[in-house]
């Protein structure tokens, strides 16, 4: 279990003026891709970040955020949630079944949809609590034994298998590309995945790479490091 997030050791970052600096990056790489900034959603990753820094941004008008932990966020955002209603908050980082009852009462939106045991673990508690969070699946576009994610070959199967035999709704997908290869043909691919099982949300692009991302198709970009400094 993650420790609770100790006040934030980037206390000189300057929250103002990162968003302001990313928020110049999204604009011009809007503009070579001829899209209009609204196409676009920035996920604030506030993974092993205190409520103070979330703060900071939420002051500064931003709504959605995304945590890696279902524990840390079980601690961290019921409180900022209710203080702030518009709220939209992500799960990225991976889901365990026994965490799926305590991850539907805090996420907006599941980003790691990635097994059937999952799916239906989704769909038992869809019909307990009767409602779900929006659903993202995540691709293992690098084919990479050591991360989680479908394989591309089988993801129409596994969103069929999600949809037909679980009931369940799937918006979008997810993937994380291999940190040794050029980001852009597996942000392509998800793209062309999208298209074959008829979503049209797509997280992809992170610190490094998120320009790419967004000129090829990106709903949902994950900021964290540029936004609130080194992890603590």
């Amino acid at each position: 279990m993650p420790a609770v997030p100790t006040p934030s050791q980037n206390a000189s970052i300057n929250h103002g003026e990162n968003l302001a600096a990313v928020e110049a990056r999204i604009a011009k790489a809007l503009q070579a891709a001829a899209r209009q900034r609204q196409e676009v959603t920035l996920l604030a990753i506030s993974k092993t970040k205190p409520a103070s820094d979330i703060e900071a941004f939420l002051s500064l008008g931003v709504r959605h955020f995304g945590e890696n932990r279902v524990q840390e966020a079980a601690e961290k955002w019921p409180a900022l949630k209710a203080a702030y209603d518009d709220v939209e908050l992500h799960l990225v980082g991976p889901l365990q079944t026994n965490k799926v009852d305590q991850a539907i009462a805090i996420f907006d939106v599941i980003e790691t949809l990635d097994r059937p045991k999952l799916a239906g673990a989704l769909a038992k508690a869809g019909q307990k609590h009767g409602k779900l969070p929006a659903l993202y699946i995540q691709v293992n576009t690098g084919e990479e034994p050591q991360k989680a994610g479908v394989a591309p070959a089988d993801v129409a199967d596994f969103a069929a298998h999600c949809r037909d035999q679980c009931g369940l709704s799937i918006a979008g997908l997810m993937c994380i590309p291999p940190a040794t290869q050029a980001p852009g043909p597996h942000f392509a691919l998800l793209g062309k995945l999208a298209q074959t099982i008829g979503v049209a949300q797509l997280s992809m692009g992170m610190s490094g790479d998120f320009e790419t991302a967004i000129g090829l198709g990106a709903t949902h970009i994950r900021l964290g490091t540029q936004l609130f400094g080194s992890r603590d």
